[in-house]
């Protein structure tokens, strides 16, 4: 029985130590490194450097026109901003001058209605200006969305098996 016992523990530190090189095999970086090696040369890599160029130069250009397209935007925004300022204020300016004088409920009144006014034109302004800055922002990152993937497709092409 003892025996038995004791050989049932040798079949078992065996196939135990057999597994053992493997899991090491595993975590070996050298053999790791030459399956990923011996995979990376299996690829067609013609021209590879030129293509990787290439890429880079494509993916700058993106970036610099998604920059400009939002440099447009904010200059956009601002100029847009700016007119309407300039516009509340002339409008402010009419209204002071065409006061009647001495009444002093009816320039309450005109007041009144000159504030709901523009109240009103801010809240639209402030939805244009919202609008304006949330496309100039949608049109770069959609540069930028199609450079991404127009990188992934070069790479899917890279990695693909002739």
């Amino acid at each position: 029985m003892a025996t038995a016992k004791k050989a049932a523990a040798k079949k078992t530190t065996a196939s135990s130590t057999k597994a053992a090189p493997d899991a090491a095999d595993m975590l070996n970086p050298l053999k790791n490194l030459k399956a990923m090696t011996d995979r990376l040369q299996e690829l067609n890599l013609t021209g590879g450097a030129s293509k990787l160029l290439e890429s880079g130069q494509k993916d700058l250009q993106a970036l610099m026109q998604a920059n400009e397209k939002s440099y447009q935007g904010l200059q956009t925004v601002v100029q847009r901003q700016t007119e309407m300022i300039k516009s509340a204020i002339a409008e402010w300016q009419t209204a002071a001058k065409e006061m009647p004088g001495k009444d002093a409920k009816a320039n309450l009144a005109k007041l009144d209605e000159l504030g709901r006014q523009s109240f009103q034109r801010a809240i639209d302004d402030i939805k244009e200006l919202a609008n304006l800055a949330a496309k100039s922002q949608a049109d770069a990152f959609e540069l930028v969305r199609q450079r991404i993937q127009a990188n992934v497709d070069e790479v899917t092409k890279l990695l693909q098996r002739k």
